[in-house]
């Protein structure tokens, strides 16, 4: 890991320098990856979130505060605006036509990447059906907390809301989620 409050942690560059954002780019882009691939279970629709994802970077890294959380929370943050942009757009979409518009052909071994990364993920993706019990502001909490490995701040951070008022919903949001996993897997479809 880096030193906090070294130069890397100085990201408001990189929306304007190529090189800043390269060197941002490499270093995050797994971990985005995997955020995505979590939440999504179509090859094309990850690829086009994980770019979408680091353009959004771009255009608001200049707004981004290393005293209200680490890069990866703030990171997190936005491809869950990402995610759930794309998730609105796509309740709006009636026909196949809209979803495949604007995207690229991927290669084979690129839908083969990215499909052994959301064969990867299946056991989250069935974590995350449980969690739809959950308010949306708590399960994305808990997601974040969970799933991503963020700290209690960081997620609150992501989030927009205090470390404190975080311990209050992830205590009771582990009442609700142990109850929901207790159940047999049939019942969480």
């Amino acid at each position: 890991m880096h030193d906090p409050g070294s130069v890397e942690d100085d990201i408001s560059g990189i929306g304007t320098d190529p090189a800043a954002f390269e060197v941002f780019y490499r270093r995050h882009v797994d971990a985005v990856t995997r955020f995505v691939a979590r939440r999504v279970d179509d090859p094309h629709l990850a690829a086009d979130l994980t770019a979408d994802v680091f353009l959004a970077v771009i255009e608001s890294a200049a707004r981004y505060r290393p005293d209200r959380g680490s890069q990866i929370g703030w990171l997190f943050g936005v491809a869950r605006n990402v995610i759930a942009d794309e998730r609105r757009r796509a309740a709006r979409r009636l026909g196949v036509t809209g979803r495949l518009a604007g995207r690229r052909d991927l290669d084979a071994d690129d839908i083969a990447r990215l499909e052994e990364r959301i064969d990867a993920e299946a056991a989250a993706r069935r974590t995350y059906q449980a969690l739809q019990e959950l308010p949306d502001g708590t399960r994305a909490l808990v997601e974040l907390l969970a799933v991503d490995g963020l700290t209690v701040a960081g997620a609150a951070s992501a989030l927009g809301m205090s470390p404190v008022a975080a311990r209050v919903r992830l205590h009771r949001a582990r009442r609700i989620v142990r109850a929901v996993l207790a159940r047999p897997a049939t019942t969480l479809a």
